[in-house]
């Protein structure tokens, strides 16, 4: 007879439940997971989504930008989410130069997100310019979401982290790549760093989920960087951001205390050594 304790089992989230929520006028949550750790606390906290973001050059690698985080190093860490993710959809973030190069190896990369490293759908940035390489992925049976706005892998040609859509011919151009995204079968569209308005005004016309980062509160859903809402990362703080905690001060505390402790000799005491 199994002794095995009878836990409810709750399914894996997929594409077909972030459609249902949209549809539903249910908020999607997603949030970034790097590691087993936060992924654990991201899934156990009922999260839709687990967001494996090439953000992690910054708050992970202690790199000023996302540009050099490789291939390897996301599909070691989307390995890790995946393992602790046991509800949440596991997404992969596609880093700079894994799909701009050609659509053969855009393809290719993408499946390693599926094949090694047990993620169930992937993230690329961009509108027009990459949704041939966005319908090729998802003739290939690969879920993929959208990013467009603010896209951190194209800095250098925007001129730094700016809100973007601001002038007409802006939006135009946002809202054009919003389309492109739709129809090229992406699952859902990231919108980063655009003003309210414009944000409500693609939601108005896609029938995919908008996911809002910097993009007022008409989206269909919410991403944020989990080192953020969790006060870890303190080198800058987005406007965009809110702190739900304060970790690494009550962290700072708790080392400095054992510090204290380890050098006065009141550690370890009598209840953690052996007899």
């Amino acid at each position: 007879m199994s002794r095995e304790k009878n836990v409810a089992i709750m399914p894996k989230i997929t594409i077909h439940d972030i459609y249902k929520k949209k549809a539903e006028g249910r908020k999607i949550t997603v949030l970034t997971a790097y590691d087993f750790p936060t992924a654990q606390i991201v899934d156990e906290a009922g999260i839709d989504i687990a967001l494996v973001g090439d953000s992690l050059g910054m708050v992970v690698q202690g790199i000023d930008s996302t540009l050099p985080v490789t291939m390897d190093e996301m599909i070691y860490h989307t390995r890790m989410v995946a393992r602790a993710a046991k509800t949440a959809l596991v997404v992969g973030d596609m880093p700079f130069l894994s799909y701009q190069a050609g659509i053969d190896e855009a393809v290719r990369n993408a499946g390693r997100f599926l094949k090694e490293a047990g993620a169930e759908a992937v993230k690329l940035e961009g509108g027009t310019a990459v949704a041939a390489v966005i319908r090729a992925i998802v003739a290939a049976g690969i879920p993929v979401m959208g990013h467009v706005g603010l896209t951190p892998q194209h800095i250098h040609a925007l001129g730094g982290f700016k809100v973007q859509g601001r002038d007409e011919a802006a939006r135009e151009k946002i809202l054009a790549d919003a389309r492109a995204v739709q129809e090229s079968g992406a699952f859902s569209v990231v919108l980063e760093a655009v003003p309210s308005s414009l944000a409500r005004e693609i939601g108005s016309i896609l029938s995919i989920p908008t996911i809002g980062i910097g993009a007022g509160p008409h989206c269909d859903g919410q991403v944020l960087v989990i080192h953020d809402v969790l006060g870890l990362f303190d080198r800058f703080t987005p406007k965009f951001v809110k702190r739900y905690a304060s970790l690494k001060d009550q962290a700072l505390k708790a080392v400095r205390d054992y510090k204290q402790e380890v050098e006065s000799g009141t550690f370890p005491a009598e209840e953690q050594s052996f007899k």
